[in-house]
């Protein structure tokens, strides 16, 4: 379709995801599960109600003419017409987050021209608690709320977040890293940890487990055109990992390679290969 923005869907979609957010916190049952998702993760109500508001967009997108393919957390995957341009969606990044009001919980889409990492070419993730929205168009920078942002320039090992699914798994791989740093937070959602990441707020993310790529895709795009680097947990670029509902690789995020390579230095790897 002529003129059509991958952007501002996914700006609506925010929209109306936060609004479903809203409405369904008013009553109860949030939390209530439903079931197995695609991605082989529980299934909220809450998370059930995001990707109905994602899927009513990008509905609508196809009555107006696009082809797309989707990738959704819950759903799976699903042709709208044309597998050329591929939507990566995790309704809730922090579903437990929000389960129990912790609000830390965001929503994360992409757009890519093809079936790699490399080939991500828009990248969008809203905070649900405040509505920050932060998004990057490959080539074109980083932005939050419409304000470019970049990664931290400093070079110390201050802030780091970390993901530890499986606490008594991931904490053994992570606890060299974190004890390099002078702060750590664990805040329950690898979108946000991306997102803080990009606009200068930490200086380095961890995930210790393998991830799916709707998890990262968008803040791996956003933290690259701000100035970060994204790599996994021995320095090689992710550029080559699958667009699809498989875990690909464990991840590591800094603001700059001098971060980068100390993290990794503390990690027990020799330096970084981006």
């Amino acid at each position: 379709m002529e003129n059509f923005s991958w952007l501002n869907a996914f700006k609506e979609i925010g929209k109306r995801v936060s609004s479903e957010m809203e409405e369904l916190f008013r009553g109860t049952g949030a939390g209530r599960a439903l079931g197995k998702g695609a991605s082989g993760d529980t299934t909220l109500v809450l998370d059930k109600k995001a990707e109905d508001a994602v899927i009513a967009v990008l509905e609508e997108a196809r009555k107006n003419g696009e082809e797309f393919s989707l990738v959704s957390e819950e759903l799976g995957e699903k042709s709208f017409g044309n597998d050329g341009v591929v939507i990566l969606v995790d309704p809730i990044d922090g579903s437990n987050n929000a389960k129990y009001g912790l609000p830390f919980y965001s929503t994360a889409l992409a757009m890519a021209t093809g079936r790699t990492l490399a080939d991500v070419n828009l990248g969008y993730i809203i905070n649900l608690s405040t509505g920050d929205e932060y998004w990057a168009i490959k080539g074109q920078g980083a932005y939050k709320n419409g304000i470019k942002i970049k990664t931290a320039t400093r070079t110390e090992l201050d802030l780091i977040s970390f993901e530890a699914s499986v606490p008594k798994r991931d904490l053994d791989t992570a606890l060299p890293l974190l004890k390099a740093f002078r702060k750590v937070r664990c805040i329950g959602s690898t979108a946000l940890d991306l997102a803080y990441l990009a606009s200068g707020t930490t200086d380095a993310i961890l995930v210790p487990s393998a991830s799916r790529s709707f998890d990262y895709a968008a803040g791996w795009l956003i933290t690259k055109e701000a100035g970060g680097i994204v790599t996994d947990t021995s320095g090689n670029p992710l550029d080559d990992c699958r667009l699809g509902l498989e875990r690909t690789r464990p991840i590591l995020g800094a603001a700059n390679r001098t971060v980068l390579d100390k993290a990794l230095k503390a990690l027990g790897v020799s330096g970084s290969t981006p």
